[in-house]
């Protein structure tokens, strides 16, 4: 068996390098016959550094990430997928990987054709939205979980819903070596003729050095031998933003309490052999962390493995590991428990000696070629049981079961008696930012989707609603207004093209389906008066959504001649435009791709179901082909980031993605499938709609299952977590176009046209 390790490594100053190479270490130990390391996996090293030449790696390390490349995840899961690895194992910590709280990790993982492993380092209790959202991929795509304590396990199933028979609990590994018999610490000045307390570790705030300092006093005053040492550099991101601040802060606070002969700081990063060395030769470890949200401690461990005296506060981890009596624990910040728990230890030999022997007994077990054996063991039944097929199958076939309940909490939270309001801050409303009638034209559809589909009340009710904000918006000449203040005053003269399109699809919308006359004959009264503007229309997009409004108005009143003329005029500047940029490599209406744009073939397929028009359909059919094969190519939607747009010969934006970029998708392929009745458009239209629950290029949903909303973009570094009314209007049109599939789908297998989805 051979594996491949995600982590970082070193020379790296870093916990996880550490704990990863003891791992390979440990399962290599495991193959006696094995010579080298290589025989038994390579590591995929994370650098926090551009500089793929910063550390000077050993041969073991065959592929670098540079934390914040996102492209570099993705080369490093096709090197993963063409190596002889068998197996993945993935070392987690939501500040090792890039993006926000480490999410550029997801794509990775997605594409591992590798059955993987994930050792979760950190498990927080209160994780925010995307914390949480990347815990649940990286479950989902693991074959198997490891935890190192209970309380992880604990807050996976409760806090995480992650099934507890995908976590498995193998406790942190300690080193395999014993006290040496002549210790060359205890002949250090720090240590020579003192009783040492130790603390080791990456020095930073939240280790909560002082509370020993404050304590030493106390201490001091009864074992004037009593020396502190604090062994470990300061962490290098501590460094970065304050150098040496703390560490001197400490020392400050040591001359202060007149201890400051009594402090010493050993500043250098020690290997394994040396740090046992350390700890057998101190008299008490202490880890005076400053609070319990701590699950996993690698320095508790090796401190409970060398048989070590060890006091703590009470953090997650110390709870656990210290129980019967393997250690002492004393409340978060509490100096004087710390001090009368060290006197009494130092006064009691007994009582010094039992700690250490049930320490020393309870670490056996956790050293670690034991450790070793039973990932080998997880490794081992997780490749016999790993088929790459199922993956595919997931990600692949149109499964109704994965959509989320329908609900309109959102709208309703955004609504008021004027309108929708246009932004939110996360999921609460924006009211600074007032109206737009792009919104209320998408929630006026939306509304009547939903009503069509379920009679509900609520949407009933939102109609009138969104309809008078139309109304209200309507210039006298026909023209609309766009936007309009929370006190219902109006922002602009004339709204753009695009909010005058929308709308008039809106209204074509309302016509074709009206939940009663007399919204319909309102809309039809609004759409008149508004008909003279179109001939003014210069924009595509104006136009692409003004054509569908008007397709929509024609299924009803299919004899008004002079609808069916201007259906025809506002379709040709897309046919022309098509004629004067297309290439051999260019199918496209305009010399780059903007935004919204599957709305322009969408606009075509539906012109063409009305006119009959073979040029516009088969230019629809050519530039769908071609967006299909620019933002579907990697078996996920990823449209054209809005960060510069996508120019012919140019380079694809990745970022940012707008949701009603996938909206459009959605719209355009059901519309295709209602045409031509392929199978295929069934398929793209759901995996587009998938971008909204995490089949997209970060991996990460943007629906909210809680808030009912929708974010409102897929940024470089994660998700934009406001939930505004374009987003969350496009999630649930979106979602409501595709009940409409199944059940046409449906419908049309009954009549015994089977459709194979695959």
């Amino acid at each position: 068996m051979k594996i491949a390790y995600i982590s970082t490594y070193p020379p790296r100053e870093c916990g996880i390098a550490t704990f990863n190479q003891n791992l390979m270490r440990a399962i290599h130990a495991n193959f006696p016959k094995r010579k080298s390391l290589l025989e038994s996996g390579f590591v995929v090293a994370l650098n926090d550094s551009e500089n793929l030449h910063e550390y000077e790696y050993p041969e073991e390390v065959k592929y670098i990430i540079r934390q914040n490349h996102q492209k570099d995840y993705i080369r490093a899961a096709n090197y993963i997928n063409t190596s002889t690895a068998d197996v993945c194992i993935m070392e987690h910590e939501f500040g090792i990987y890039g993006g926000e709280s480490g999410i550029y990790i997801l794509p990775l993982l997605n594409r591992l054709e590798k059955p993987l492993i994930s050792i979760l380092h950190t498990i927080l209790k209160e994780p925010s939205y995307v914390q949480r959202i990347i815990i649940r991929e990286i479950a989902e795509q693991s074959s198997k979980i490891i935890v190192m304590s209970k309380r992880a396990v604990e807050f996976l199933t409760t806090i995480y819903d992650i099934p507890a028979e995908k976590i498995q609990i193998i406790e942190h590994g300690v080193p395999d070596v014993e006290a040496p018999e002549i210790n060359p610490i205890k002949s250090l000045s720090q240590f020579k003729n003192h009783r040492v307390l130790l603390t080791f570790g990456l020095i930073s705030r939240n280790k909560g050095l002082e509370t020993v300092i404050k304590a030493l006093p106390k201490i001091v005053e009864k074992h004037p031998d009593v020396m502190y040492v604090v062994l470990g550099n300061t962490h290098p991101g501590v460094i970065k933003n304050s150098g040496e601040e703390y560490r001197d802060h400490l020392k400050s606070l040591a001359a202060q309490l007149g201890v400051a002969k009594n402090l010493s700081f050993i500043n250098k990063f020690v290997a394994e052999e040396e740090l046992v060395e350390y700890l057998t030769a101190c008299e008490i470890y202490v880890t005076p962390y400053l609070n319990e949200a701590q699950i996993t401690s690698g320095t508790l461990s090796y401190a409970v493995g060398s048989g070590a005296a060890v006091v703590s506060t009470p953090y997650w981890h110390a709870q656990e590991l210290l129980d019967h009596n393997r250690g002492r624990l004393f409340d978060f910040k509490d100096t004087e428990a710390l001090a009368d728990i060290v006197n009494e230890l130092l006064d009691q030999d007994r009582l010094l000696k039992e700690l250490k022997e049930n320490a020393y007994e309870y670490g056996l077990h956790l050293r670690w070629p034991v450790t070793g054996a039973e990932y080998i063991k997880v490794a081992q039944e997780s490749c016999r049981t790993h088929d790459f097929s199922d993956k595919i199958l997931r990600n692949s076939i149109v499964d109704p079961e994965i959509l989320p309940k329908f609900s309109l909490t959102h709208v309703i939270r955004l609504t008021d008696d004027t309108g929708i309001v246009q932004h939110a801050k996360y999921g609460i409303p924006n009211l600074k930012e007032g109206y737009c009638l792009d919104d209320n034209a998408r929630a006026l559809i939306m509304a009547l989707m939903a009503y069509q589909r379920s009679k509900s009340k609520e949407a009933f009710e939102l109609l009138p609603v969104y309809l008078s904000y139309i109304h209200y918006m309507q210039t006298d000449d026909g023209n609309f207004r766009n936007f309009l203040s929370f006190n219902r005053q109006y922002l602009d003269e004339v709204g753009s093209e695009d909010s005058f399109g929308r709308t008039i699809w809106a209204l074509g919308y309302l016509i074709s389906c009206a939940a009663s006359n007399s919204y319909r004959e309102f809309a039809l009264e609004i759409f008149q008066k508004s008909f003279p503007h179109f001939k003014a229309l210069k924009h595509l997009r104006g136009m692409a959504n003004t054509i569908i409004g008007v397709s929509l108005y024609l299924q009803v009143f299919p004899t008004d001649e002079g609808m069916v003329k201007e259906l025809a005029v506002l379709t040709q500047p897309l046919l022309d435009a098509y004629d004067r940029n297309e290439a051999e490599d260019w199918q496209w209406f305009e010399e780059k791709m903007t935004y919204d744009n599957a709305i322009l073939p969408l606009a075509l397929l539906h012109s063409a179901e009305i006119t009959g028009n073979e040029k516009a359909k088969a230019i629809a059919m050519k530039t769908m082909a071609f967006l299909d094969k620019l933002t579907l190519a990697n078996g996920y939607l990823s449209p054209v980031g809005n960060d510069g747009w996508y120019y012919k010969g140019g380079e694809f934006p990745i970022f940012d993605q707008q949701a009603i970029e996938t909206m459009a998708m959605v719209l355009m392929h059901f519309q295709a499938y209602q045409i031509f009745r392929e199978p295929e458009y069934i398929e793209k239209m759901f995996l587009s709609y998938k971008w909204f629950l995490g089949e997209n290029t970060l991996r990460a949903p943007l629906y909210d299952h809680e808030t009912k909303g929708c974010c409102d973009g897929l940024l470089p570094t994660g998700i934009n977590r406001n939930q505004g009314a374009e987003s969350t209007l496009a999630y649930l049109i979106s979602h409501l176009t595709v009940l409409k599939a199944f059940e046409l789908e449906y419908e049309y297998n009954k009549v015994g046209q089977r459709l194979e989805i695959c």
